[in-house]
């Protein structure tokens, strides 16, 4: 993987506006989401954002002149895709049904924890003791955060599947990751992310068939929220979001610009709140500080350079699109 910090010249107006982008546009999404499936169903508005925002970028880069891929590519991103966007961003997407948008973030913020343990079990390897650390923090914040309220001593409920969904997407979400680094895929990065969202939506949208999700869907009964919220997904999340996050991969350090995934999750309880009237209990707070924080444990001091850049390359909106480093 070859460094990619600092090699594109760019001015301080334009790294602070990409950093912004990636903060509130990726952060935003997880309210997104829950105005989307107040009428579209989830696997449904998940495949659809995916594949509209793969296809369209394939098409610019092909009529860019970018070399066509492989079908061993079609290959890999096929796998890559179904673990990522199915198994992550569809259960991320099918959970907030039942639960805020705002929790959902901070559960999901909990991927670089399950990467730098799989990562660690997978190769064998002892985890560094600050490490360590991170981990253990993460894992009380998150048990915290979802245990029942009896539990935790707080008057909140949390909805046992979608959480379970939640932690299952993470799960997802770091085995297709790792697998991600070892796959075949195309020199352009930017090709590999495309195929990867057209691969994930359509298995997205083979699962919503499968569901049945399409059977008595009126598109009239659509609103105008969803409808709008995809239409945000597909251009905000997908494709701006991302050509910012591309933009400082070259214009700042990898560890800078891998601060979006503690400050999405912020961003997203406080979105979830301002505008879905979503609360914010001292029990959140408490869990976010310590998810958030052992998230900037682990992507600071973490381990071996392996584990510190699977955390790095984590994405708490669980999405393809930030997969910018593993063909570089």
């Amino acid at each position: 993987m070859r460094e990619r910090g600092g090699s594109r010249k760019a001015t301080r107006a334009q790294i602070v506006l990409a950093f912004a982008a990636v903060y509130v546009l990726w952060g935003s999404t997880y309210l997104a989401i829950r105005f989307g499936v107040e009428t579209i169903p989830p696997f449904l508005l998940a495949g659809t954002r995916h594949l509209t925002a793969g296809l369209l970028l394939f098409g610019w880069l092909r009529i860019s002149g970018t070399p066509a891929p492989s079908a061993r590519h079609w290959r890999s991103a096929a796998i890559i895709g179904g673990l990522l966007l199915l198994g992550g961003n569809g259960l991320v997407t099918w959970a907030e049904q039942t639960v805020p948008s705002g929790l959902a973030a901070l559960i999901v913020a909990s991927v670089p924890l399950w990467m730098t343990a799989l990562h660690a079990a997978q190769n064998r390897e002892r985890p560094h003791g600050v490490a360590i650390l991170g981990l253990a923090v993460g894992l009380v914040g998150l048990a915290f955060l979802v245990a029942p309220a009896r539990v935790a001593g707080a008057a909140s409920h949390v909805d046992p599947w979608g959480v379970a969904a939640l932690l299952t997407a993470a799960l997802m979400w770091s085995i297709g990751s790792l697998y991600s680094r070892k796959a075949v895929l195309p020199s352009s990065t930017l090709l590999a992310t495309a195929m990867e969202m057209i691969a994930g939506g359509l298995i997205l949208l083979s699962t919503s068939t499968l569901l049945g999700e399409w059977q008595g869907l009126s598109f009239a009964s659509v609103s105008q929220r969803s409808l709008l919220s995809l239409a945000y997904l597909i251009v905000a999340g997908s494709l701006l979001g991302f050509t910012a996050y591309i933009f400082l991969l070259g214009a700042t350090t990898p560890a800078r610009a891998s601060t979006y995934a503690y400050v999405n999750p912020v961003v997203a309880v406080f979105l979830g709140w301002a505008f879905a009237a979503e609360a914010v209990t001292l029990r959140m707070g408490m869990a976010a500080a310590a998810i958030v924080g052992a998230v900037a444990i682990i992507i600071r001091y973490g381990g071996t350079k392996n584990t510190k850049d699977m955390a790095r390359e984590a994405a708490p909106e669980g999405t393809a699109e930030v997969w910018a480093e593993k063909s570089a």
